[in-house]
């Protein structure tokens, strides 16, 4: 039995083996050009961190009444290669690992399930428990990073460029993510004058009930006629800090402004939260990441063409 000749039966075959390598060919082409370009491969992190928060109370206290609870209802899951936990004053973390075994499609599932969980004892919590917060994003790829900057801007005013560029990122097609780093929140601050408050014997828990009553959002009636029901609300909120500024504190059968026992400024948070530099100026950054199978050459080029416009 003589050895297959795979030359000589392409020889005797030309027009069957060019029709092969045409389609081969064509179906080559075709498949590159629907080929994902990532700047990484997609990598999957089996690990989910569940924060919680609880002002004023003892690390001591926070293990025992809120770590060791939430350490229990994730056991359950029965799915973890381990968790780890610390506690410390006022909060609480809990890292729950996933078995290595597990594939990365039931991690949703998994993840879902700590959610539910958690959120079940959530209601026997003690009072003041803020939380739990998840976070389970830690293998976005960020391809693209942009710095905002502006000489004489300040933050608010680059917030709100950047706000802007956000929502324009995301419409394009192959954009999944976009994150703005270095955001510094704005913040009105009240600095209470504790001589002037004794001076005038004004208790500094009634200057605080004062501004807490005037600033809340509270339910009100509505006006029915006979084709509409219009809506009452009560006004007073402060919308400026001059308005802050000529609140009115009444005490005893004297009145005062705000301004008269305390320093009214607008500013941001101190300490800072973390910034971003960018040639020596504060920035602002705004990340963008790629959908599963998108093109990064094509994302960098509109995502340029947007933030340039």
């Amino acid at each position: 039995m003589s050895n297959f000749n795979l030359s000589a039966w392409a020889l005797n075959n030309r027009t069957l083996v060019l029709f092969i390598m045409i389609v081969l060919a064509f179906a080559g082409v075709v498949s590159y050009q629907k080929l994902g370009q990532s700047e990484d491969p997609p990598f999957t992190f089996k690990i989910m961190v569940v924060r919680t928060m609880w002002p004023g109370a003892t690390a001591e206290e926070v293990s025992t009444q809120v770590t060791d609870r939430i350490e229990k209802k994730l056991m359950e899951t029965g799915s973890y290669e381990f968790i780890r936990s610390y506690s410390r004053p006022g909060e609480s973390l809990v890292m729950f690992i996933a078995k290595d075994s597990l594939f990365s499609d039931k991690l949703p599932e998994l993840f879902y399930q700590i959610r539910k969980k958690t959120g079940d004892i959530k209601p026997t919590l003690p009072e003041g428990v803020v939380g739990p917060f998840f976070n389970d994003e830690f293998g976005d790829t960020f391809g693209n990073i942009y710095a905002l900057s502006g000489d004489g801007f300040d933050y608010a005013t680059l917030k709100n460029y950047a706000e802007r560029l956000e929502l324009e990122l995301h419409r394009v097609k192959d954009v999944n993510k976009v994150d703005l780093i270095g955001l510094q929140d704005e913040k009105i601050w009240i600095e209470l004058s504790n001589t002037k408050l004794a001076t005038l014997g004004i208790p500094m828990t009634k200057v605080q009930e004062a501004i807490d009553q005037q600033n809340a959002i509270t339910p009100t009636a509505f006006f029915e006629t006979g084709s509409d029901r219009v809506q009452l609300r009560v006004d007073g909120a402060f919308d400026s800090v001059e308005q802050i500024k000529n609140f009115p504190i009444r005490v005893g059968d004297r009145s005062l402004r705000l301004s008269d026992v305390a320093e009214i400024k607008r500013g941001f948070t101190d300490p800072a939260q973390p910034r971003m530099r960018f040639m020596g100026e504060n920035a602002i950054g705004i990340a963008v990441s790629m959908r599963p199978g998108g093109d990064i050459i094509e994302l960098e080029k509109i995502s340029t063409k947007i933030s340039r416009a």
